[in-house]
């Protein structure tokens, strides 16, 4: 049976570890230089309507590592639903290639991609969600040797579509994860509600000290996305004292480490100081989306039978 991976929520805890393992032995194989030709002759075309620097780098070298190739399909060569339907494109892109990964600004054109490819789809980042960063985030947690249960992991910022990864997250891990946001920037209503049904331990809250209090992983993410460049000086306003500085990081675990998704406005969500420290794993992260999504097109094809 075909699977895709358009939320974290598409997989199950023992799933997520299986792949979690998966990116460990293919990343001791790259910095071995031992070759793992795993999707030989494969082929994944890359439909992206945002720019993109880690999501496309990772897997044009994360397929070609592998064996296979990939497509890179920019915004002007399909225009998703106006040259042609997203329907249409899904099944001739299903005829040609083994696996599709796409760039939306909204969501439900992914999940439309999906329903009508008979080959494996995969989110590279939709307004609602970001699953492969966030699935990478916590490889880099495991790889630093991390419990993923009862950590507590603060994010400091706009409710957006990488912390409804990490909510769904907290469905499959026992960690809290606590929200430092300004009133009007929570996450979706009805993603947070489904995810506390579903056991996951969220905070919100608009005390940045309290959510940080004793984190162990303290997070953060610009304060305007692609596709909100309209209210990038309302919402400096709005975060102006969200930021992860090293006064913040004080109340912190000792032990702490700092993420980002990158890219970074340094002095704006985060201080030089703090991205540049020992606790910051940000370039860890950047550089395991690689190895994290080597084992996802591996498993998807496996599963998929492709």
């Amino acid at each position: 049976m075909k699977r895709d991976l358009l939320r974290v929520g598409n997989l199950t805890r023992a799933e997520c570890d299986a792949l979690f393992a998966l990116a460990t032995d293919l990343k001791a194989a790259l910095k071995s230089g031992v070759a793992r030709p795993l999707l030989q002759g494969k082929a994944l075309a890359m439909i992206f309507e945002k720019p993109s620097l880690r999501t496309r780098i990772s897997f044009e070298t994360g397929i070609f590592q592998l064996g296979g190739h990939a497509i890179y399909l920019a915004p002007w060569d399909i225009r998703l639903g106006e040259r042609e339907t997203v329907a249409d494109i899904a099944r001739n892109l299903a005829r040609v290639v083994d696996m599709i990964v796409a760039r939306t600004f909204r969501h439900h054109v992914l999940t439309e991609l999906a329903e009508h490819a008979s080959v494996p789809v995969i989110n590279g980042l939709t307004d609602v969600h970001h699953p492969c960063q966030v699935l990478a985030d916590l490889f880099t947690l495991v790889e630093r040797r991390r419990e993923l249960d009862h950590l507590r992991v603060a994010f400091v910022g706009d409710g957006n579509n990488v912390v409804h990864s990490w909510m769904e997250a907290a469905t499959l891990y026992s960690f809290t994860f606590a929200l430092a946001c300004p009133p009007g920037y929570e996450p979706d209503a009805d993603v947070l509600a489904a995810c506390c049904a579903a056991g996951a331990s969220i905070e919100v809250t608009p005390s940045v000290s309290d959510a940080v209090q004793a984190a162990d992983v303290v997070y953060t993410d610009v304060w305007t996305s692609m596709g909100q460049e309209g209210e990038a000086a309302t919402r400096r306003q709005a975060f102006a004292a969200y930021q992860v500085n090293e006064t913040l990081m004080r109340r912190a675990a000792k032990d702490a480490l700092v993420m980002h998704c990158l890219p970074a406005h340094r002095g704006e969500e985060i201080t030089d100081a703090v991205i540049e420290s020992r606790q910051s794993v940000v370039f860890d992260q950047a550089e395991n989306r690689l190895h994290f999504q080597k084992a996802l097109m591996t498993w998807l094809a496996r599963e998929s039978g492709r």
